[in-house]
């Protein structure tokens, strides 16, 4: 078997082993890796420089250090597992790509707050949807918590999902690449983004090159998500006029069109007033409210993200394909 068919056995494998597995709670996850390096060095970072000129220098070492280093590490794994022997190449660059893809997560998540609040269990739903948001929710009735619950997994389907498999698909296209060594260096970035990309002391400094890494690889990514999602709701008219509506008006270059697309689709609104440690925040509206969230608009939307992985999988093969009969 050819390299090439090698990456392609490699997304495959990974992408069903995300579906049936994902990320057991016992296992080790290279975000934790990645998270233990991004807590060792902000707090050195923050002890010994004080000034916002040596942060944001501070934060672009980081920031360009774990990206790039992260994909050294799985372009080195992934060679000198293949040298050994290409068996076992595949086997632990299927097992790390699949830990890239958080689908099952995803839906496993949802549905440890839907289960609770569907069968009437208000505290347990809000109990389960705090280890997923930020968000006040000690006082989130039903309609709140599913509209929670709908933001994190549209939100999430990009950057989570979506944006790792790009990065996975361009790897394994380009030669002597590889899926791998991409989607840990994307996974690096959303990291450190979840960790210090914020514009709030202490993260203003330190965390801006971090947040604007993220912002520039999950563009295209994004866009293609609209754009795919978009045709396959049948309405790629309707659905694109809401998100160049509502999108824009989010604060991020990216969230505001991951959620609103599935919005759009759905006949739903995201959006609205939410609470941060007792203080409102509000959030752009994004699409029509033509019908009330319900458990089966969350459904739904896990089901488009699947589609649209399916999708992007199955169009790499083909060109993978075709690039080798040419």
């Amino acid at each position: 078997m050819t390299h090439e068919w090698n990456a392609v056995l490699i997304l495959v494998i990974a992408a069903f082993l995300d579906y049936l597995i994902g990320d057991p709670w016992n296992w080790w996850h290279p975000v934790q890796g990645m998270g233990w390096v991004i807590t060792r060095y902000s707090e050195v970072a923050w002890k010994w420089l004080k000034s916002p000129v040596t942060l944001r220098l501070a934060g672009i070492g980081l920031a360009v250090g774990l990206v790039a280093g992260s994909s050294g590490l799985g372009w080195a794994i992934a060679t000198l597992t293949s040298r050994v022997h290409p068996l076992l190449g595949v086997t632990i660059q299927s097992v790390l790509l699949a830990s890239c893809f958080a689908g099952r997560s995803l839906r496993e998540a949802a549905t440890e707050v839907l289960d609770p609040l569907q069968a009437g269990d208000l505290e347990q739903a809000r109990s389960r949807l705090r280890l997923y948001v930020g968000r006040d929710v000690e006082h989130l009735q039903e309609p709140e918590i599913l509209r929670a619950v709908l933001e994190t997994v549209t939100e999430n389907a990009t950057d989570g999902v979506l944006a790792p498999l790009f990065y996975a698909l361009l790897g394994a296209l380009i030669p002597g690449v590889g899926s791998l060594p991409l989607a840990l260096g994307y996974k690096a970035a959303s990291t450190l983004d979840s960790m210090v990309g914020y514009r709030t002391p202490p993260y203003t400094d330190l965390g801006w090159c971090s947040a604007k890494v993220d912002d520039g690889l999950t563009w295209v990514p994004c866009r293609l998500v609209v754009l795919t999602l978009s045709f396959v709701s049948g309405k790629p008219h309707q659905v694109w006029r809401i998100c160049q509506r509502d999108a824009p008006q989010d604060p991020s270059p990216n969230s505001g069109w991951s959620e609103c697309v599935y919005a759009a689709i759905l006949d739903v609104q995201l959006g609205g007033v939410n609470y941060y440690k007792g203080v409102a925040k509000p959030k752009p509206l994004l699409g029509d409210p033509v019908q009330e969230i319900a458990p089966a608009h969350i459904y739904k939307a896990l089901h488009l993200t699947r589609v649209c992985f399916l999708i992007w999988l199955g169009v790499a093969i083909a060109l993978e394909g075709i690039l080798q009969t040419s």
